[in-house]
């Protein structure tokens, strides 16, 4: 998937979408702008709104339109906060995304990256398909012939600090995670609104 300049969408869309932009350098740096009046921007009509959230959400999980719309109308089938949940959970359960959250990779784009190229093993079995959706019982693990490799160079030092969520279950000597429970979407510590999302594909 390709992104572009991750500061100028990130300003764009009015949220740090990407690890990178999640610095307090670039915090900084946008509070500067907001105080110079650079950061003006017009009114956006429900559609823009919607279109907004969707994007961040988007880029957030670094997902092409064709598949993030399929997790939202699945999500539709559903019936109120279900909806919501198996949106959360369609997003979060992903190979790619667990790889990123189990502190296995400094950014989402790198977990892809690792997925694809077969550094990753779900119940002992090498996955190449960043999307593949986990569930709960299911372990992630590094392949043991890939952590010699420079890409998992710093992961040791990486993973001392990292605290993973508590849907994880994380053995940061033998590079082990475990879902052990189900992701909780909240709104108020998410960068976008599932809600807002959800209206938009229900249009």
């Amino acid at each position: 998937m390709k992104i572009g300049p991750k500061y100028k969408l990130a300003r764009r869309l009015g949220a740090p979408v990407f690890e990178k932009t999640q610095t307090q350098k670039y915090v900084q740096s946008q509070s500067r702008k907001e105080k110079s009046g650079k950061s003006f921007s017009r009114p956006k009509s429900d559609f823009g709104i919607q279109l907004l959230e969707k994007q961040k959400a988007r880029y957030t999980y670094c997902i092409l339109e064709r598949q993030f719309s399929k997790y939202a109308k699945e999500a539709l089938d559903k019936k109120g906060t279900q909806a919501v949940a198996h949106f959360y959970e369609s997003l979060e359960f992903r190979a790619d995304n667990t790889v990123y959250r189990a502190g296995f990779a400094p950014t989402r784009m790198a977990a892809r990256q690792m997925v694809s190229h077969g550094h990753i093993l779900v119940n002992g079995k090498r996955i190449t398909i960043p999307s593949m959706r986990l569930k709960i019982g299911d372990t992630v693990s590094l392949r043991v012939a890939s952590s010699t490799k420079p890409l998992f160079a710093s992961l040791d030092e990486r993973l001392k600090s990292y605290k993973e969520p508590n849907w994880l279950a994380v053995d940061k000597d033998k590079k082990v995670a475990k879902i052990q429970g189900v992701p909780k979407y909240e709104a108020g510590d998410s960068l976008f609104n599932i809600n807002v999302i959800l209206e938009f594909y229900s249009r």
